[in-house]
């Protein structure tokens, strides 16, 4: 069903099976925030509460739910094609275990300072590639996506791009270890500027979490750029150049304001925007969307999730002794509710209806 904007409803949750029943009807944007528009509804990795991340299925299923935007992580094939996968390892997002003729191509390498083993997409040819099959990667926690295990294929950006274009939604690519990926001589920025040129993309983001990609973006596309922000740690492009310096100080005054002169936004953990404590819960918000907005900074957080053990501890709902508990539904309502209440300029989010209903119930 083409539609180029759709409102998910959400009618009813049953908590101890984490299903969502919707009802979709179409309607156009109202406007909102400080900017002049309602919050952006990312549909992360898809919809990847009810499918396999990274497949077409799920960013179908994201575009039926009304995000805005549909994100894919990418990497790099051998032969330069850039395709949608959380990371480059590749083992616990597909069938490759059980390709005998890929065996010898198991390996240990070196990303990102950290030696990870198993199947690297850079290691494979596209038509390799799509001789496997995608399975969800966290099936204890969404087991019912299982049942989609061995059906969708590794797409293309190229493929992500053509579907997003069909219904009108934008997307939010994310280039995954740049830094790694130049020094195997398969820089992921040309690749990725060259679908949206030859597809005429005007309505997308770019997201790193890294600098100097980001940099080097700036000079050749006026697309908005996102500089991700973790929670803690560091941009590996400073690490690898020796810096000291880390995520906390690009969100100090004058971090923000370094990365105003690249950048349109800040893609945040939503712990830098509310805090919590050890036990999980939420403490009293920070001050970073107001100093990001002072910037001209779109702050954009990640990832709102379903799951109460995905959520801040006061958002769970249900029965702790319950053996179902840690997948069941929260109140990820209400959590988004808050962080929009907080001026947020859009959120990721896993199951894009929950995030529609918000957004939306909003502007009616």
């Amino acid at each position: 069903m083409r539609m180029r904007r759709l409102l998910a409803s959400v009618l009813a949750a049953t908590v101890a099976g984490g299903t969502v029943a919707v009802v979709l009807t179409q309607t156009t944007p109202a406007t909102a925030d400080r900017r002049g528009h309602a919050p952006i509804v990312i549909g992360h990795r898809g919809a990847s509460a009810h499918r396999p991340e990274h497949t077409l299925l799920s960013y179908e299923t994201a575009i039926a739910m009304g995000a805005d935007y549909i994100e894919p992580d990418l990497v790099s094939t051998k032969d330069h094609v850039l395709v949608a996968r959380h990371e480059n390892e590749i083992s616990g997002t597909t069938d490759v275990s059980a390709h005998p003729e890929f065996a010898d191509r198991r390996t240990t390498k070196t990303v990102d300072g950290r030696p990870v083993t198993g199947w690297f997409t850079e290691d494979f040819t596209l038509a390799e590639l799509k001789t496997l099959r995608a399975k969800e990667r966290v099936p204890d926690l969404r087991p019912d996506n299982t049942a989609f295990d061995g059906l969708p294929e590794i797409p293309t950006f190229e493929e992500v791009v053509k579907l997003a274009q069909e219904h009108g939604v934008g997307v939010y690519p994310e280039t995954k270890h740049p830094t790694y990926f130049d020094s195997i001589g398969l820089s992921l920025e040309e690749p990725l500027l060259d679908v949206l040129n030859r597809y005429h993309v005007r309505k997308a983001y770019i997201q790193s979490f890294e600098t100097a990609n980001l940099r080097e973006l700036r000079a050749k596309t006026r697309l908005p750029l996102i500089q991700l922000i973790t929670s803690g740690g560091a941009p590996y492009d400073w690490v690898a150049s020796g810096s000291t310096r880390t995520y906390d100080d690009m969100v100090k005054p004058d971090g923000l304001r370094e990365v105003a002169s690249y950048a349109n936004g800040i893609g945040v953990d939503t712990r830098r925007v509310v805090p919590q404590d050890a036990s999980g819960k939420t403490l009293e918000p920070t001050t970073l969307v107001a100093d990001a907005h002072r910037r001209r900074l779109d702050v954009h957080v990640w990832t709102v999730r379903n799951e109460n053990s995905q959520l801040p501890a006061d958002y769970r709902l249900g029965n702790p002794a319950s053996p179902v508990y840690p997948r069941a539904t929260g109140n990820v309502m209400g959590w988004l509710s808050k962080l929009v209440d907080l001026g947020i300029d859009g959120a990721f989010c896993d199951d894009p209806a929950m995030g529609r209903a918000v957004v939306s119930g909003r502007q009616a």
